[in-house]
């Protein structure tokens, strides 16, 4: 997105979105979970006055969490097959034209989309099933790390590249003719999408929350964490990119064809590949864990099936909805509504529309229907947090400039004002 939407000047605004934005939308989120230790919809239903219809805020984090899902495993598959070209070295080349071409094959190939889909799916619905902290935690804590360092030496190996500084130059020296509201919306978006936030995740992750556990330094944390891994990805790729002369505004194909490219030009670079992607891949799990677990967390608590259940039901809808998207770049691609395909409609629904939408009800309800004083005993419970001046702070961001800087920019890229 950084690529496709003008490179600093866009950077420069998901960061600003995030810190005004997500972070006290995210802080919100896993306090009202933590309240609630309940899922998204049951959480809303447990706080709300009676006879309101707040846990609809939980319904359309459903909606979007299977919309996000429909094509984000879509792109775990291509990542998990990248892990087998990786093996068997039909990607590895500097030739733009070689590795374009195999990722060409790949997606264009109704068999392999699907097939790849599904595999993934099978593997998170594993995972899913042995619960949160031999799942999910187990698995992402542990191999996380070894992809920092990866991106790292990935990183330093392309600073390295001759005319590597026109790629630093296009990810940190903002052009601000080309901030227009379109790029501010998706912007936003991105930042929603990055810190899973207005899709029921935070919220559920919320009511797996200790006590004690400090809300809002753990949501600094993670956003530090994201936006840190970000910022090396651009280091690792952008440099590649203007040096072997691919276009920065090619999308997620960059990872599939760039990274490739820059791997060829490096000693044992077959081996660097494939723990690339293979950590790659874990790191798309963990994703999808975290994107999952809402209405699996909804499917069991609100109609009380057994976790297996819920997990099995989820991930076949899933698999349904996600043919489309996972066919829109080959047998599918001439399907369109609003000139856009199935893949990018739900992109363009989810980032754009549920998750934003999502976002400021969340707001408005923590910020005027639940209330400052609960918020600031949720933020101090156990002296996690009791600085007055905090708790206010994060009380006004979350009551005033969250929800109307999300809508100004919704109505705006929306052209309605």
């Amino acid at each position: 997105m950084t690529g496709a939407n003008g490179g600093a000047g866009f950077l420069l605004v998901y960061v600003l979105a995030t810190l005004a934005v997500g972070l006290p939308v995210m802080i919100s989120e896993i306090a009202i979970g933590r309240a609630a230790r309940a899922d998204a919809v049951t959480a809303f239903v447990e706080l709300a006055p009676p006879r309101q219809p707040w846990w609809l805020i939980g319904a359309m984090g459903v909606v979007a969490a299977v919309l996000i899902m429909a094509f984000y495993s879509a792109v775990a598959g291509w990542v998990f097959a990248y892990v087998l070209k990786s093996l068997v070295g039909g990607a590895l080349s500097t030739d733009p034209k070689v590795t374009s071409a195999a990722f060409g094959a790949l997606v264009a190939d109704p068999l392999q989309a699907l097939l790849w889909q599904w595999l993934v799916l099978v593997f998170v619905g594993a995972i899913i099933l042995m619960g949160v902290s031999r799942g999910i935690e187990a698995v992402t804590k542990r191999l996380m790390p070894v992809l920092f360092v990866l991106l790292v030496l990935l990183g330093i190996r392309g600073l390295t590249l001759p005319g590597a500084g026109e790629g630093l130059a296009f990810l940190f020296r903002p052009d601000f003719s080309r901030i227009t509201p379109a790029v501010v919306l998706v912007a936003v978006g991105l930042a929603f999408f990055k810190l899973s936030i207005g899709m029921g995740t935070m919220v559920t992750y919320g009511s797996y929350f200790r006590s004690e556990q400090n809300i809002p330094v753990t949501a600094a944390r993670v956003m530090l964490a994201d936006l840190t891994v970000s910022m090396l990805a651009g280091i690792a790729i952008f440099p590649a990119v203007f040096a072997f002369g691919f276009k920065p505004e090619a999308g997620p194909s960059l990872v599939f064809i760039t990274v490739p490219a820059v791997f060829a030009s490096m000693p044992a670079g077959a081996v660097f590949m494939f723990a690339f992607f293979v950590l790659t891949a874990v790191a798309a799990t963990g994703a999808m864990l975290s994107i999952v677990e809402v209405p699996v967390a909804v499917l069991a608590g609100r109609l009380g099936l057994t976790r297996r259940v819920a997990t099995v039901v989820t991930l076949v809808a899933i698999a349904l909805l996600g043919a489309m998207p996972a066919l829109s770049q080959g047998a599918a691609a001439q399907w369109k509504l609003a000139g856009m395909n199935a893949f990018d409609l739900c992109d363009y629904l989810t980032s754009n529309l549920l998750l934003p939408a999502g976002g400021i009800l969340v707001c408005v309800f923590a910020g005027w229907f639940w209330g400052r004083d609960r918020v600031a005993a949720e933020l101090s419970n156990r002296g996690t947090l009791r600085n007055g001046a905090v708790q206010g702070a994060l009380v006004f961001l979350v009551r005033w400039v969250s929800p109307v800087l999300i809508a100004a920019v919704m109505l705006r890229g929306f052209g309605v004002v």
